[in-house]
């Protein structure tokens, strides 16, 4: 399992490993349901930890959810995630497991790529 990190090149890459694994379609510690994106992975800062003690604003990933949407329960589930604004969030409303882990790739390949090249995250 992919370690934690403040690194969000290192947290991007580990989920793309994650979701290239399967590990969001059939998750090892609840077999029984789909994961949450990101909330259920192991680079989250609360990763099985139902009282949440670290407070969101602590995730490398914070810096790619809007300013304004910083203060939600979940942040990570509102970066944007391609140019029809998709985000998480919305994808649990209106798409299939599969198609959420298609945008999902696309939109890490896409980070990975521009950050490896040297650009800032984008929010």
């Amino acid at each position: 399992m992919p370690k934690k990190t403040n690194n969000i090149l290192d947290v991007l890459r580990s989920e793309l490993e994650l979701l290239k694994s399967g590990y969001y379609t059939s998750p090892p510690h609840a077999p029984w349901r789909a994961s949450y994106i990101f909330e259920d992975s192991p680079s989250c800062l609360n990763f099985n930890n139902s009282t949440r003690p670290h407070p969101c604003n602590e995730c490398p990933l914070i810096q790619l959810v809007p300013a304004d949407l910083r203060e939600q329960e979940f942040p990570c589930r509102y970066i944007p995630l391609n140019d029809k604004k998709q985000t998480v969030e919305s994808l649990y409303r209106t798409s299939t497991h599969q198609e959420m882990e298609e945008v999902l790739r696309d939109w890490l390949n896409r980070e990975i790529a521009q950050l490896e090249a040297g650009n800032t995250p984008r929010e």
